[in-house]
């Protein structure tokens, strides 16, 4: 089965563990339909690009 052109890659369940936000150092979630990681103790979502977490507070958005 292979992924529609524009639909968010999975992300790799093991990485997901070991992630961390680098503001709060806390756990992050994943939101499969916007394609981002995000730390909601931060209240930022981190985009990921082609399947690569782009953890860069500059790079993230701020959550309302």
């Amino acid at each position: 089965m292979t992924e529609a052109p524009n639909t968010p890659a999975a992300l790799d369940p093991q990485l997901l563990e070991i992630l961390v936000c680098p503001v709060t150092k806390q756990p992050l979630r994943y939101d499969r339909e916007r394609g981002e990681l995000v730390s909601d103790a931060a209240g930022l979502a981190y985009p990921v690009r082609d399947g690569i977490p782009i953890m860069l507070p500059d790079q993230a958005r701020k959550l309302d």
